[in-house]
């Protein structure tokens, strides 16, 4: 395999709240390699959106901070980049799609203006040169009419379509890597597939690596090489898609797995994940998916689980697991 593109280590994020202090991200470790996609999957307040802003060092100040462990672009540590030098990074060499496209356009200025303007910031584009470019952009991502739509606003622009405006300035570097965080959350299906096929075919041109933060597992199972399983703010199982898919080992894992409803199964019930996520400002000790494993052990309860390597690139954080 390539060598990563993206490598973080023991990542680490805290928030200070006056309840106590939240570790959203604890001790996380992945890497993604040029042309792979990796799925980052769990509940809301996982850590999973936390995760990929610690990684463009984007986290909510003053209250949220990085406080340990490093994030490797292509042999640099970011947490030690000056804010002038992630701002260089930002985009051309790391750039995310958000859940809500108008959270990322700006609702008064065209669709022509933002599209052309990271154009002009990492190519020294202009005039005509500038507008051509920024036609083709959009046409790349399967915009129909792409130069009149230089002039519409985003509020003229379908779901779709806006989703497509900012996939289209994800790519104008292009970067290295992509972060897609829920990007498909507000389509409709058909919209879903038709963009992440998109997605696929400028990873494919572009050669990037690829994080692809959901709650869908079939988009998994679809997207993405390798898949992250987190939980109160750790990865509680790692490792390629079709292993996990066949024999997880975390609990919490396999009851993901068998919450999603089946085709031609007649159960009259949806297994459900007993109990809510732990409270991350009060951890309880040990596991903290002990209070609801159907597999806890009185160990679970005392010890907080290491991460244990149980096959090449597949890892996991559960006792059930561990050596005799």
């Amino acid at each position: 395999m390539s060598a990563a593109v993206i490598d973080v280590r023991n990542l680490k994020t805290h928030i200070v709240t006056r309840w106590g202090t939240i570790k959203a991200v604890d001790d996380v470790s992945f890497t993604v390699a040029p042309g792979e996609t990796l799925g980052l999957v769990g509940e809301s307040g996982s850590g999973k959106s936390m995760t990929c802003l610690s990684i463009l060092r984007l986290v909510p100040r003053p209250a949220a901070r990085i406080v340990g462990g490093a994030v490797i672009l292509d042999g640099e540590d970011l947490l030690e980049k000056s804010e002038r030098e992630m701002q260089r990074i930002r985009g051309r060499r790391v750039a995310m799609i958000l859940q809500d496209p108008m959270s990322s356009l700006n609702p008064v200025f065209s669709v022509g203006m933002q599209v052309r303007e990271p154009l002009a910031g990492y190519h020294g584009l202009s005039g005509r040169a500038l507008r051509s470019r920024a036609v083709d952009l959009l046409a790349s991502v399967g915009i129909s009419s792409p130069a009149s739509r230089l002039a519409a606003f985003p509020h003229q622009l379908s779901g779709g379509m806006r989703q497509r405006v900012v996939g289209a300035m994800a790519i104008a570097a292009p970067p290295r890597l992509l972060i897609a965080d829920e990007p498909t959350t507000s389509l409709d299906l058909t919209i879903q597939a038709q963009y992440l096929r998109l997605l696929e075919e400028l990873q494919e041109h572009y050669r990037l690596a690829m994080i692809f933060v959901t709650h869908n597992l079939g988009i998994v199972a679809k997207m993405c090489d390798r898949v992250a399983v987190m939980y109160a703010g750790r990865i509680v199982e790692a490792g390629p898609v079709e292993e996990i898919f066949r024999a997880p080992l975390h609990p919490y894992t396999r009851a993901l797995l068998e919450s999603v409803p089946r085709l031609g199964e007649s159960a009259e019930w949806l297994t459900a994940i007993e109990g809510q996520p732990p409270d991350l400002a009060v951890l309880p000790r040990g596991c903290a998916f002990a209070p609801r494993c159907p597999r806890v052990m009185d160990r679970c309860r005392a010890e907080e689980p290491p991460e244990l390597a149980i096959a090449p690139g597949h890892s996991t954080r559960c006792w059930l697991h561990a050596p005799a």
